[in-house]
């Protein structure tokens, strides 16, 4: 069973900068993506930002400029580096990994962000 463990999140004042990391149970490779998800409240989730196992990254278009998603294969973990953060950024970040195809998607239980203005 794959696990995945966030964490990194906080209270941060708007323009400010957080790191999150999602460490994960198994080599990063064995993964086809793996990236972040954020809910903010009363909406849905909305996909952040992924990185393949090739390492090609892709960016929702608000973060892009701000965020960056990266990895470190030796401690099988990802990071995203938040930065200039806005008040629309709050919200439950997500970890997920999408394995082979046919296997299920894979969760972390999730890091509140919260940005004041």
């Amino acid at each position: 069973q794959v696990q995945l463990v966030e964490s990194g999140g906080g209270l941060v004042q708007a323009g400010g900068s957080l790191r999150l990391s999602c460490a994960a149970s198994t080599s990063t490779f064995s993964f086809r993506a793996i990236g972040w998800y954020r809910q903010a409240p009363g909406k849905q989730r909305e996909l952040v930002a992924t990185i393949s196992s090739g390492g090609l990254t892709n960016y929702v278009d608000s973060v892009k400029g701000r965020f960056t998603i990266s990895r470190d294969t030796a401690e099988n973990t990802v990071y995203l580096q938040m930065n200039r953060l806005k008040p629309e950024d709050t919200g439950v970040y997500y970890c997920f990994a999408d394995g082979r195809p046919g296997s299920p998607r894979y969760w972390g239980q999730g890091t509140q962000v919260t940005v004041s203005s």
